[in-house]
This record gives structure tokens, sequence and C-alpha cells, in this order.
């Protein structure tokens, strides 16, 4: 009985990697390459996409701080303040206000400063 070597499946799996190693530099069209650079890849986008939301968070918190600095007021003293207004706006919000809006940014650094 000949051997069996599920072909179709393999031909898929092969091309699968090739597919995503397009354009790739140098050796990494042979599907050996490209499957470890392939597989590096696919573990950097993982880490990544974590990594970005922390990057997001910390220019947020920049922006935020530098509109506070610019109003005689810290970072955290505002923060604070704000949870004790019960103002319940997240801190990409208020960057997008900090950096478009800085009249609206004054009033509620004014409402922080009253409490």
């Amino acid at each position: 009985m000949p051997r069996a070597t599920n072909n179709p499946a393999s031909r898929r799996r092969r091309k699968k990697i090739l597919k995503r190693a397009k354009g790739f530099f140098l050796g990494r069209k042979n599907y050996r390459q490209a499957k470890e650079t392939v597989m590096r890849g696919l573990v950097f986008a993982f880490r990544d996409r974590k990594a970005r939301k922390r990057e997001f968070r910390n220019l947020w918190v920049l922006r935020i701080n530098a509109a506070c600095r610019s109003c005689g007021i810290s970072y955290s003293r505002f923060i604070s303040g704000l949870k004790k207004a019960r103002v319940e706006l997240n801190r990409k919000a208020l960057a997008e206000i900090a950096t478009k809006d800085l009249n609206a940014f004054g009033k509620l650094v004014e409402l922080v400063k009253k409490k």
C-alpha cells in the first residue's frame, strides 16, 4: 500500500506560511526560513499588541500632565481631584480635551481646585 502524505493539507500549510512571508528579504522565501521568520514575527505582533496599550496610556498621561502644569496644578492632584469631584472621564478623553480645547480643560482644573 502506498504511503499517504496528506498532500492537500501539507500544501495548504506551506502556502499559508509563504503567503505571510510575502515581501521578506533574501532567502526567506525558502519555506524553512520563512516559517521561522513568520513565527518570530507573530511572537513580536502578540507582544506589541500588549505594549501598544501601555504606550498610548503613557502618551495620554504625558499630555494631561503638560496641560495640568500649564494650568498650575500637578497631574496627581488633578487626577485625585477628579475622583473626589466624581468626574468619570478616562485618560484618553482627558488627553483629547487637553490637546484640542484648553479652555474646557481649564474649567476642569478650576473644578478640581474647588474640591
